[in-house]
């Protein structure tokens, strides 16, 4: 039986998380080492706490995140609809909870979502396994089971729960655990690549938003990409702005991008990754360049996949910057790049993948605490249509505002997340409505067939008729809406915990009216959606479920001839 440690504040408590739902209860903590245990605030370092504190885990599992972005995000190497992540849950033995997440970028990442399932999986069983290790045992061993860049976003999703866990234990926000520099940082937002129209308006609402660096993907078509930096330029000319070319120019393209902005008066403040992540010498080569002719700093991303690429890139001056990515290399191995890259004199930049603000969360607090990154690019979660992470940083525009909450102070509602695992099917495109008017007829038809071969009376056969033209016109609805049950995730927390729906989760529950139909016939979301919490949420935002006589008759509706 694990003892007791002697909690000497506040600061070492931790809410009693249900699988349900999360209880405003606290308890004193039941696994703290006596080394911990005697500490004081302001020993509450990471490096500290690899050696003092004993990690016990009580559960520990791993989820699919998936989110829809606002937009499709297109780079030089890929294209997003949606992000497909991994997110992952550690409770301790104390009951403080920490949470992580493994991004998936395709052709980025090593690896894809089943993969990272699998891995999440094995490491969440190893420390089920392994109790009383100290952190650094912990995150040794991590590191071990999920090695190499290959299977470095698991790593890092991993360790970040973990990590998260023991700063909660602590009562420490994971910026104090960093450093405690400050508890502000300041993003740029991405522009992906789009046309020059698209990309002017989207520059417009950005510097109406605040920011003043735009990052802009390049390196599919070098004329459209000058194209696209001159449209900006019109319409934000106050704006500084990063070029990132996800490996997309050959190094003669790279610096003729740089001439051609040049001509025209315009200079990046950083050309990230211009040449394949193996091309050193056309690396080498830009860097030179850009910075004696155009005084343009370039950065190593996709270059920059360890250790030795950083001292490579150090010894060799391949590079001004060093973009650090937790996904590319994990949290323990980012410190240890940092820690390299400062004492070459490089310069650093925190960026991730398509991340929510689980991943970015942390990477964030991480920036702030340590208060070295001259670039931050920590944008995407402003991407997504959805924020599946309840409380956690303030955004003000550009800004990201880190409180003194434990750990990372975001979490999920694990056991709703069942909600952004499902398909988003769209039936806006082209030929629904008349394919659903041709339902309507096909039905019609049929049911007159069987009731006058039952010899029904005339009633019946007009009885039949009125049901019909309620089930088709409920599907023509659907015609103009896009059913994606994932736009309901923010009533999540009213239907599992029987509380009062927000404005927000109205507003999508009227939105999504037209579609409920669907949902309650699913299989998969009827055990959500058709319990008697949803029903009232449904009822309270004025938007009651449809009449069971349309929920009999929809499965009849799809298995009649002719209707798919």
């Amino acid at each position: 039986m694990a003892s007791v440690g002697f909690c000497l504040s506040s600061l070492i408590l931790c809410p009693t998380f249900s699988s349900t739902q999360t209880s405003k209860r606290l308890r004193p903590c039941s696994r703290i080492s006596p080394t911990m245990a005697l500490a004081t605030p302001a020993t509450f370092g990471f490096s500290n706490l690899l050696e003092t504190f004993t990690v016990n885990v009580q559960r520990a599992e791993n989820r699919p995140l998936n989110v829809p972005l606002i937009a499709p995000f297109t780079i030089a190497t890929s294209r997003l609809e949606r992000v497909e992540n991994v997110a992952i849950r550690v409770e301790l033995s104390n009951g403080c909870v920490g949470w992580g997440e493994a991004p998936i970028l395709p052709h980025v990442t090593a690896e894809d979502q089943d993969t990272a399932m699998v891995k999440a999986k094995e490491a969440c069983e190893f420390l089920l396994r392994n109790n009383g290790m100290t952190l650094s045992s912990v995150l040794g061993e991590i590191g071990v089971l999920l090695p190499g860049y290959e299977f470095a976003s698991v790593r890092a999703g991993v360790e970040m729960a973990v990590i998260d866990a023991v700063a909660t234990s602590i009562g420490v926000p994971l910026w104090r655990l960093f450093g405690g520099a400050s508890n502000t940082i300041t993003t740029d937002i991405t522009i992906p690549i789009v046309s020059a129209d698209e990309a002017a308006k989207l520059a417009s609402k950005y510097c109406k938003e605040g920011f003043k660096t735009l990052k802009l993907k390049v390196g599919k078509n070098l004329n459209a990409d000058i194209e696209v930096l001159q449209a900006i330029r019109a319409v934000h000319p106050d704006c500084s702005f990063i070029l990132d070319a996800n490996e997309g120019y050959t190094s003669n393209e790279a610096i003729q991008v740089l001439e051609k902005l040049y001509e025209v008066g315009v200079s990046p403040v950083l050309f990230e990754q211009p040449v394949h992540r193996d091309d050193w010498e056309g690396l080498g080569y830009v860097t030179r360049i850009a910075k004696e002719r155009y005084g343009v700093s370039v950065a190593a991303d996709e270059s920059c996949r360890s250790i030795v690429d950083v001292k490579k890139i150090a010894e060799q001056s391949l590079a001004n910057v060093i973009n650090i990515k937790l996904t590319k290399v994990g949290v323990v191995g980012a410190l240890e790049i940092i820690e390299v890259a400062r004492a070459s004199g490089l310069d650093l930049m925190i960026g991730g993948m398509v991340e929510t603000r689980l991943a970015m969360g942390f990477s964030g607090h991480l920036a702030a605490g340590l208060g070295c990154f001259k670039f931050i690019d920590l944008d995407t979660p402003l991407l997504l249509s959805e924020d599946p992470v309840l409380e956690g940083y303030e955004v003000s525009g550009s800004v990201y505002k880190f409180n003194n909450a434990r750990g990372h102070g975001g979490f999920l509602h694990w056991d709703n997340l069942a909600w952004l695992e499902f398909e988003m099917w769209d039936v806006t495109h082209e030929g629904t409505q008349g394919k659903c008017i041709t339902q309507l007829t096909h039905l019609i038809l049929s049911f007159f067939e069987v009731a006058l071969k039952m010899k029904a009376s005339y009633v019946a056969i007009a009885l039949c008729t009125v049901v019909v033209v309620m089930l088709a016109t409920a599907e023509v609805s659907m015609a103009a809406v896009t059913c994606s049950p994932v736009q309901l995730s923010s009533c999540a927390s009213a239907i599992s915990s029987n509380t009062p729906p927000s404005s927000l989760c109205c507003t999508k529950l009227r939105e999504q009216k037209p579609c409920l139909c669907q949902y309650l016939n699913n299989p998969n979301l009827k055990k959500f959606v058709n319990t008697p919490n949803a029903r009232k949420v449904a009822r309270t935002c004025g938007t009651p479920f449809p009449s069971p006589i349309l929920l009999i008759l929809m499965p009849l509706c799809q298995s009649l001839p002719g209707i798919k």
